[in-house]
């Protein structure tokens, strides 16, 4: 069969202070070029192209200009907010598409993106019905100095206020500051009931050890006095922290490695395959590799590279990805995902604690401020991940 080659760039920073889930999401991305390329009934090839801006946010727009202009109309990349508004306009400029494959906090929308990562409504608004109903009202909020850190906790603060809570304390610090020693005295004067964690890459793994450490020195359960959740933990995070340190903490995400299912299962297993040194796979790397798919669908589809006839080819695409059945909602160029909540382990996995029943279509602007509660808090079965 003849097949028609496709350069496609990759834009995700695989060295920094985000590196290990960069390297994630380029593994995710590879994997589906692999199944892609490999499949004999296909007609297309992708060829692809990593560039890394080593975690600098000046260096994404030259980065995403030099790939553009070797006339790769399609790129899937970026980690951080800050990073994808820094490329929006060059994509909408040079009428490419970006394939954004990370979980984000929502109030954006762009006729040059498609977004394969949790909206807010997939993973916010449930961590915060969660948290409340489990462990109490007041919050203390951390986060890293960016749009991530900012909007998630002003939707936090909302949600919750909505609901007669309080947060009694929120901070920030720059991405890769990881002497959290004020913060950390911060919260034991609050006493929150939880803490809300929106740090990223080592900020996060420095707070989670250094927090762990204090509360022990004080004598304090900090599992049970002052349980740390967040909305972007995962497994390769959890391989950066000190395993005395990693375990019981909260994610609210749509994908954790430990799910049971066939198609997980042949993820899991090509994954390590391919990619034997890790970072073990996680929401950022399926989240590329569900993108990567729909590109390859679209390619198919139009006979072309031309980013908005891909746009339009993609909208309403269905497949069963490795958490599940997943769609492109035709309006928002969103995906409809499953929201779940998981606990970690010392062995770097995460214990499903409750899942939605059926995926929930995305709400990027949060015009209806419930979560999908009634569809989602299906109690699971707690087991160890082996």
């Amino acid at each position: 069969m003849h097949k028609t080659f496709y350069p496609i760039g990759i834009l995700i920073s695989t060295t920094g202070s985000y590196g290990t889930v960069g390297r994630s999401i380029l593994n995710g991305t590879l994997l589906a070029c692999q199944q892609i390329n490999a499949d004999p009934s296909s007609s297309i090839t992708l060829v692809p192209e990593h560039a890394d801006p080593a975690g600098d946010l000046s260096a994404y727009y030259p980065a995403a200009r030099e790939l553009l202009d070797k006339g790769i109309r399609h790129v899937v990349g970026c980690y951080t907010s800050s990073s994808r508004k820094e490329v929006i306009p060059l994509f909408e400029k040079r009428d490419a598409l970006l394939w954004h494959p990370a979980h984000y906090e929502g109030f954006e929308s762009s006729s040059n993106v498609v977004y394969t990562g949790a909206a807010p409504n997939h993973h916010i608004s449930p961590l915060m019905d969660f948290l409340l109903e489990s462990y109490g009202k007041k919050a203390f909020c951390i986060g890293s100095n960016y749009i991530w850190g900012w909007e998630s906790n002003r939707i936090l603060r909302e949600y919750i206020s909505q609901r007669g809570g309080q947060v009694v304390a929120e901070r920030y610090i720059p991405v890769g500051e990881t002497d959290l020693t004020q913060i950390i005295e911060m919260i034991f004067h609050e006493k929150p009931d939880f803490v809300f964690n929106a740090l990223i890459g080592s900020s996060s793994y420095a707070f989670f050890e250094q927090f762990r450490r204090a509360c022990r020195a004080r004598g304090v359960d900090q599992l049970a006095d002052y349980p740390v959740a967040s909305c972007n933990l995962t497994e390769p995070d959890l391989s950066e922290i000190a395993e005395d340190c990693r375990d019981g903490h909260l994610s609210s995400s749509v994908y954790f490695a430990s799910l049971l299912s066939s198609e997980n299962e042949a993820f899991i297993t090509g994954y390590a395959r391919s990619f034997p040194e890790g970072p073990p796979p996680s929401a950022e790397s399926e989240a590329a590799y569900i993108a990567t798919k729909f590109l390859g669908a679209a390619l198919l589809k139009t006979g072309s590279d031309d980013a908005l006839a891909a746009r339009a080819a993609v909208a309403g695409l269905k497949m069963w990805a490795p958490q599940g059945l997943v769609t492109i909602d035709p309006e928002t160029h969103h995906t409809f995902l499953t929201p779940r909540i998981g606990r970690s382990n010392r062995k770097g996995q995460f214990d499903i604690l409750v899942e939605a029943a059926c995926p929930v279509r995305p709400d990027p602007y949060l015009v209806s401020m419930d979560a999908p509660t009634q569809q989602m808090m299906r109690k699971t079965t707690l087991r160890v991940v082996s």
